[in-house]
Formats: C-alpha cells, sequence, structure tokens
C-alpha cells in the first residue's frame, strides 16, 4: 500500500522513463512493480514511456496513471526479441528524442530443479530475466553516453542470492545473473555519466502472488501468503510500491554517487538463517 507521503525527487521532474513490464496479470486492483514504478516516478513529474508484451494489460496501467494526471504512453513489446526492442527505444526517442531512465523490470519465475525442468523452459527464463536486461541496455546505452547521463535500474531478486523455498532454478541463476551483469557494467559505464544498479526485491505481495500459488502450492492462495508472511523477519511481505520507492531514489540524482550495487528490499530475509 502506498505511503502518505513518501519522498519527493525534485530532479526527476520531465525526465524521460522507459520502464519494461508496465502491465500486469492478476488482480487488476493492485499495483504490479511496473505499473508502482511508473506510478511513483511519473508523481515526481516524469514522463513515462513503457511497454508490456500484451498491449491491453499497458493500457490498463496507463489509464489509471492518465486519471492521476501522469504523461505516459505505452506501446506492446516482447523484450526477449531484438527487433521488438529496437522498435520500443526508436519510438521512445522519436516521440521524446532522449532517455534519461531506463528501468528493466520483467520477470518470470517457473518451477524446476535442472533435472526437472526441461531445456525449453531453461532458454524461455533465460530470455524473459536476462536476455531482456541486455537487449535494452544493447540498444539505450550508447543514447546515455551520447547524453553524458542516464540512470538504469534493474530489478533482480533474492532468489538470485539465497534459496526461498521452492525450486526455481533457471529463475534464481538468472536473477543473480542480472545482478553481477549490472555490476560489471556499472564500471564500464562509470566515466561515462551512467549509473546502473539493481533493486533486489524479496516476497512481495504483487498481482502475481496469485499465479504463484497456483504454481508452487497447488492453488492454495491464503495458505501461500501467510507462509511467505511467516519467511519475513518483519512478519509480512512487502508490496510494489516498496520496490518502487527504491527505484525512485536509485534514479533520482540523490544517488548519485551510488553505481553498481544492489539495494535489497526483502524485509530482513537474507539477513536471517530462516
Amino acid at each position: 500500500m502506498q505511503v502518505d507521503q513518501p519522498a519527493s525527487y525534485p530532479d526527476l521532474k520531465g525526465k524521460i522513463v522507459l520502464l519494461t513490464g508496465i502491465g500486469q496479470t492478476g488482480d487488476q486492483s493492485m499495483w504490479g512493480n511496473g505499473a508502482a514504478t511508473a506510478r511513483v516516478l511519473a508523481q515526481n513529474g516524469a514522463k513515462i514511456f513503457g511497454c508490456d508484451l500484451y498491449l491491453e494489460a499497458a493500457e490498463h496501467t496507463a489509464k489509471r496513471l492518465r486519471d492521476e494526471g501522469a504523461e505516459v504512453t505505452v506501446v506492446a513489446t516482447d523484450v526477449t526479441n531484438d527487433e521488438s526492442v529496437k522498435s520500443l527505444v526508436d519510438k521512445c526517442v522519436e516521440k521524446y528524442g532522449r532517455i534519461d531512465i531506463l528501468v528493466n523490470n520483467v520477470g518470470r519465475s517457473e518451477p524446476g530443479g535442472p533435472a526437472e525442468m526441461t531445456p525449453q523452459v531453461w532458454d524461455a527464463q533465460t530470455n524473459v530475466n536476462l536476455k531482456s536486461v541486455y537487449l535494452c541496455c544493447h540498444y539505450v546505452l550508447p543514447l546515455m553516453e551520447a547524453q553524458g547521463s542516464g540512470v538504469v535500474v534493474n530489478v533482480a531478486s533474492i532468489a538470485g542470492m539465497r534459496y526461498i523455498g521452492k525450486p526455481q532454478v533457471a529463475y534464481a541463476a538468472t536473477k543473480a545473473a542480472v545482478m553481477q551483469f549490472t555490476k560489471a557494467t556499472a564500471v564500464i559505464y562509470a566515466q561515462k555519466g551512467v549509473r546502473l544498479n539493481v533493486i533486489v526485491p524479496g516476497l512481495m505481495h504483487t498481482p502475481l502472488v496469485g499465479m504463484l500459488a497456483d504454481k508452487y502450492a497447488a492453488g492454495d492462495l491464503e495458505g501461500f501468503v501467510a507462509k511467505r508472511n511467516k519467511a519475513v523477519p518483519m512478519g509480512k511481505m512487502g508490496d510494489s510500491f516498496d520496490v518502487a520507492y527504491a527505484a525512485a531514489f536509485l534514479a533520482s540524482s540523490q544517488s548519485r554517487y551510488i553505481t553498481g550495487q544492489k539495494l535489497v528490499v526483502d524485509g530482513g530475509i537474507t539477513s536471517s538463517t530462516g
């Protein structure tokens, strides 16, 4: 749930944000990580250019944001496809002439260890969780370097840091890779005016929780939520706005001397022995 008076970042006003995964599946009354991040950045005056695999989902978020006075454009994009990502970036630059902030937000978790998971599922997980980050950076980073400024915020998961209670080996491996991709690329671009950091969410109560309950708990949503809450030292899951507030900070000039870092947003899970 969004807090009453979140921190504000005046320097974000007028900034152009390219954000992937702005739509959501599941409970449409909730806010997914991408939608919440778009909302918080828009509330700080940023202009949002968002994409989703499904245009209807993107338009749902866009309408909610426009009703609050945001300037937002959405398009359908397959972020695992080279030509589709290039088209996305070209459309954003055609409209605004620049990209100040890139938020790589998409992700998908499928169950299975290496023996059970098929090669097809492994490849699909790698494409969604890791290749998407590479492709967006591949096309956006040269633009930011030419501008002499830019910020990239990638979204990983604590599953890339520790086992979190369910078999999801491809998701864990690719989210760990996103962290190292961010760190290595941040060093490469440190003298080019471009910063890259990664948000590492823990267990979040997002619209995806219902789908995860189907995959990992035989559809027992109530039991699945209770189990996740119990696993958090603070006693409950976070939500998408916890991710969004972290993204806004990392996108702002108040984090101007931070690059190549992980911001773990997990209620204490990775600090515990549970």
